[in-house]
Parts: C-alpha cells; sequence; structure tokens
C-alpha cells in the first residue's frame, strides 16, 4: 500500500518532461497541452503551482521520515551498515535504470568529461550518505538528527576556505553559535553530565562535512549539466547519476570494512528476523532514500536553495519526534531544549545567509 501510494504521488508531482507524460492518462496528456499553451502565451515556463509545492513537501517529508524509520529498522537487524549504505543505493540505481530504458524518463547524454567533473561530487554524496547510515546505526535516529542540525557550520567553514570564497552575512555566522550551543546542550544528560555516543558523533560529523563539500563543489558542475538541454540533465537526472556514483565509491567500502564478516552478519540477521524482515526493510529504506531526494530535488530547482534549506531544517523536527515514537529513544528536558535550539539556530542561519550586503554608495 505505501509503495503503491509513493508510486502515484511520483507520477503525479514529477510528471514534468514529455518522455514521462506519454506513460500516464488521457488526463495528464491534456495537462501536458495546457502547459504548452500556457508556456506558449508567456513565452517561459509556467511557474509551479502552489498546489504541486505542496505536494512537493509532503512527499519529500514523508519519503525522508519513512526513509529514516525503515533505515534504522535494517540497521538494528543487520550490522553490516556499509551494506546497508550500498544496498540502498543499489535501489536507487535500479530504479533510476528502469526509469530510462522503459522512456518515463529520457537518459542522461554524458560525456566523459561530464562524468568525470560529477566523479568528486558522487564521492563525497558516498561519504554523506553512509556516514549518515552509520551514525543512526549505531546511535539513535534524533541524536544524528541533531548533529546533523550543524551542517551550515561546516558549509560556512568550507565556504571561507575553498574558492570561490563565499562570505555570508556577519548575522548569519552569529547564527552559529546557537547551532553549536544547541547541539552541545543536547549531549548533557540530567546527572551525567556530558554524555556522548562518540561514534554517532563522529559518523553524523563526517556527513556533515562531506555534504558541505559536495554542495560547495557541486553547484557549479550540476548548473553547467542542467543548462545544456542536449545532456538532459534535468534536477531527477543529476540526481541519478550521483546515486550512481556513490554507489560505485560505497562498494569498494563494503569489500574493505565488511567482507569479512558480512556472511555471518547477514545469517545472524536472518536467524533472528527472517530473510523476507531483512530484505524488506533494507529495499524499502533504499526506495525511500531515493524517492525523497528526488523530490526534494524537485522542489529545489523549484523554489530555490533559500526556502529549501528552511524547510529541510523543520524537516528535521518531525523525524526526531516520529523517530522517538517509534523507537521510543528518551528525550530528555536537555536533549528537547538543545534540539530545538540547534534547529531554530539553523533555521536563523538559512534565513540571514540569503541576506546579501547592501552596496556601498559611491561618493562623488
Amino acid at each position: 500500500m505505501v509503495l503503491h501510494i509513493t508510486k502515484v504521488l511520483y507520477y503525479t508531482i514529477l510528471s514534468d518532461t514529455p518522455s514521462r507524460r506519454r506513460c500516464h492518462s488521457t488526463s495528464i496528456r491534456h495537462r501536458r497541452s495546457f502547459n504548452n499553451y500556457s508556456t506558449t502565451m508567456s513565452g517561459k515556463a509556467a511557474p509551479p503551482s502552489n498546489l504541486k509545492l505542496i505536494g512537493l513537501v509532503v512527499a519529500w517529508y514523508a519519503g525522508n521520515t519513512l526513509y529514516n524509520v525503515y533505515n534504522k529498522k535494517a540497521t538494528n537487524m543487520i550490522h553490516a551498515h556499509w551494506f546497508v549504505a550500498a544496498a540502498q543505493l543499489l535501489v536507487g540505481m535500479i530504479w533510476s535504470i528502469v526509469t530510462w530504458t522503459t522512456g518515463m524518463r529520457k537518459a542522461p547524454n554524458l560525456t566523459a568529461s561530464d562524468i568525470a567533473a560529477c566523479i568528486p561530487i558522487g564521492l563525497f554524496a558516498c561519504v554523506a550518505h553512509a556516514g549518515s547510515v552509520l551514525a543512526m546505526g549505531v546511535g539513535a535516529v534524533s541524536f544524528a538528527q541533531i548533529v546533523k542540525a550543524c551542517e551550515p557550520v561546516f558549509a560556512a567553514i568550507v565556504g571561507l576556505l575553498l574558492p570561490p570564497i563565499d562570505v555570508k552575512p556577519m548575522l548569519a555566522y552569529a547564527m552559529l553559535i546557537p547551532i553549536v550551543g544547541g547541539v552541545g546542550l543536547a549531549c548533557i544528560k540530567e546527572g551525567k553530565g556530558v554524555d556522548i555516543n562518540m561514534e554517532a558523533f563522529m559518523w553524523a560529523s563526517f556527513a556533515n562535512v562531506a555534504a558541505a563539500l559536495k554542495g560547495k563543489l557541486g553547484g557549479s558542475v550540476t548548473h553547467n549539466l542542467k543548462g545544456d538541454k542536449s545532456k538532459n540533465m534535468d534536477s531527477a537526472n543529476v540526481y541519478a547519476v550521483m546515486n550512481i556514483i556513490s554507489f560505485l565509491f560505497t562498494v569498494p567500502m563494503v569489500v574493505v570494512a565488511e567482507m569479512s564478516t558480512l556472511g555471518e552478519e547477514w545469517e545472524k540477521a536472518v536467524s533472528a528476523n527472517g530473510a523476507q524482515a531483512v530484505i524488506m526493510n533494507i529495499a524499502l529504506s533504499g526506495f525511500f532514500f531515493y524517492i525523497y531526494n528526488e523530490f526534494a530535488f524537485a522542489f529545489t530547482s523549484s523554489v530555490g536553495a533559500v526556502t529549501s534549506s528552511v524547510l529541510n531544517t523543520a524537516k528535521r523536527v518531525i523525524i526526531i519526534v516520529v523517530s522517538s515514537i517509534v523507537f521510543i529513544e528518551p528525550m530528555e528536558r536537555n536533549t528537547v531544549i538543545g534540539s530545538a535550539v540547534a534547529i531554530g539556530g539553523t533555521f536563523a542561519y538559512s534565513l540571514a545567509a540569503s541576506k546579501k550586503s547592501a552596496p556601498k554608495k559611491k561618493t562623488a
């Protein structure tokens, strides 16, 4: 049932290319004609409707929440977390290939140099994804999400270290203080002092660094690819290509880190939970990981990075609440207050970072 609903949402909300529209019903074809008419009359593509944007956000949030739930279930069942991360990316890769081979979406038309330019982005995407999976595998989902709220801190540092230098307004840098302070407060347990799951903190921090580098290096590359219509690189295909490259980087890590014990861990997981449950949770986590990212990419391309960043912050609140309920993760007072401060700081940073300094007036 969940997969059926997601499929309906996918085809309804993301049907924005001719190849995908041909696969839908007559009503969708009528809508395409109307959209073409609107484009012709205005001279440019009509902006997405509010209903479509709401649908994208709902699907993005639902997919992300379900991904976190099924990912945690999968990593609880089998203690081979690099393998889980790779399997999730494999599910997305299969989905992309199906959409290309069936004509639901135009396949990318990339040169060797285009692919080479995407490789560093795919590498950092690999580390960002695997880091998140491992962080949630060895610790609470809520804790991983709180640490990941620190991503703007890493992005700000990367923006100052790597060219082109990206200097934010001072107010934006000031908002980094409540982010760090909130995460620190969330790590203080009543009666115990500072209590940090260092392994989960380390992997979540690696994910933050990788995400910041991916964003810094990927902006110009993806912009150029999407700007050349002959390459068929819309937001969905950009993500699909990065997902494939990310999978190729994840496989060697599975071999190095887990291959020697993978068979044993699989047998333990199957004997304790059953093969069907293990496979289902891994497959569903991979499916929802891919789908929620595609919805998020589509939303960002429609409204811009600032609005998307703000909503991405709000999304963490939902995930923390849902994971705390589903997995009975304790939320002490400091954890609640600290996470609220950190997420609020991230929200404020997103708004402040979008403000540009007023140009200086020329003196006569």
